[in-house]
């Protein structure tokens, strides 16, 4: 049968598991160029139920659940495309008396109640979920599979009444009683699992599937603590509360597992960085600047070209009003203050000097003051000086040059 192509677009590539109900092929999609896993209905299985399984993953679109692809009928044979994972079943990771690491047992557990709220939510209880219904993709999550008995919201049975469906190591029990299966029921299988993973052992243990059943129904359920008394308490706690007796006692559906294991929104947030929105004010602080080093015979080059501009700017503020072509020189004279035993007298001088041959002159001036005995007076003189030089001598006070500041500058 290998290498027949289904429906004309599935090649099929090798078998990877056969059972009453179907047998599950790894197959080519042609159309699409990629492997998906293939499931043919067996030749004594109720076409009913293959439809209902085949309905109710077209239902379901979550990480955590198998994705159906196509379904269709080839030589009388209905079949289902699906998502082929290759990471294996949960139940190849069990193993007896040893429990799985509790970073691996917490992930798992949050991943199947992820896929479980999702089903609920959708009105769909799965009636067998147990480890190898877990399966994991190439990524190493988590995926509940088979839907093959699940009920649809209120939709009948596919069997009769009393008839026991599931799996006797992971079975309700409310459905060991023949009694509809509802989100609760799965919880409880749930429950089963996680015990098993953080115990490596189950429940229940019995020769006989019946036997096994009856336990179920009837046998108060062990803690966790009594098989493994360091696990982690949420966990402990939440496996506990899963395996009561009463559905009402037990967390009532996957939403409710996966709250209490953090659900997928906490590894989102963990993941997520939250970007501030345009033109908001944060805390950072502003990117560094960038530092230029000069050398120190540029320093010196840019100094004089800053005392140079400077000058320049200066002899045009000076030369605006002139129209002389020839050099001008600007003297400032400063004089400083002189007391004498009857008076105090503050003589400021300014004199402002041209000339055509580019010297210097300086240009003292007394002037008259008043002489009062009681205050001091404060004469201001102004001098305008021609192209020579002038000297007068003082009569009332002595005056001496503090310092003389001369810039020459070329004319235009």
């Amino acid at each position: 049968m290998p290498d027949t192509v289904v429906a004309g677009r599935y090649r099929l590539e090798q078998r990877l598991g056969a059972g009453g109900m179907s047998e599950v092929w790894a197959a080519e999609d042609l159309e699409l160029g990629r492997t998906v896993a293939l499931k043919l209905l067996g030749p004594a299985a109720d076409p009913a139920r293959f439809e209902r399984e085949a309905r109710a993953a077209a239902a379901l679109s979550h990480p955590n659940v198998n994705q159906l692809f196509d379904y269709g009928e080839w030589g009388g044979r209905p079949y289902m495309v699906l998502e082929l994972l290759g990471g294996g079943t949960l139940e190849d990771r069990l193993r007896e008396g040893r429990p799985l690491a509790d970073a691996e047992t917490a992930r798992i557990a949050r991943e199947i109640a992820s896929g479980l709220a999702h089903a609920h939510e959708r009105g769909l209880v799965h009636r067998d979920l147990k480890p190898a219904n877990v399966l994991f993709d190439a990524d190493g999550r988590a995926k509940i599979a088979d839907f093959g008995i699940a009920r649809m919201g209120g939709a009948g049975t596919l069997t009769e009444a009393g008839t026991l469906l599931g799996t006797a190591a992971y079975i309700s029990p409310e459905q060991a009683a023949g009694e509809p299966a509802t989100p609760a029921s799965d919880v409880y299988s749930f429950g089963v699992i996680l015990f098993r993973m953080l115990t490596g052992r189950l429940p229940f243990e019995a020769e006989e599937p019946f036997e096994l059943v009856t336990m179920h129904r009837d046998a108060p359920p062990p803690p966790v603590a009594s098989y493994r008394p360091d696990a982690p308490p949420r966990l402990a706690q939440l496996a506990d509360a899963s395996l009561a007796k009463d559905p009402g006692a037990r967390p009532p559906d996957g939403g409710a597992l996966a709250a209490a294991l953090g659900g997928a929104t906490e590894a989102a947030e963990a993941a997520t960085a939250v970007l501030p929105r345009p033109g908001a004010t944060t805390g950072a602080l502003p990117p560094p600047r960038r530092l230029v080093r000069i050398r120190r015979g540029r320093v010196a080059v840019l100094l004089l070209g800053l005392l140079a501009a400077a000058a320049a700017g200066v002899a045009v503020a000076l030369l605006g009003n002139s129209s002389s072509p020839k050099p001008v020189t600007f003297a400032t004279t400063r004089h400083t203050t002189t007391r004498s035993t009857t008076r105090s007298t503050s003589t400021r001088t300014t004199t402002t000097t041209s000339t055509s041959t580019s010297t210097t002159s300086s240009t003292a001036s007394s002037t008259t003051t008043r002489p009062t005995t009681t205050r001091r007076t404060t004469t201001r003189p102004s001098t305008t000086s021609i192209p020579r030089t002038t000297t007068t001598a003082p009569t009332t006070a002595t005056t001496s040059v503090a310092g003389t500041t001369t810039v020459t500058l070329p004319g235009p």
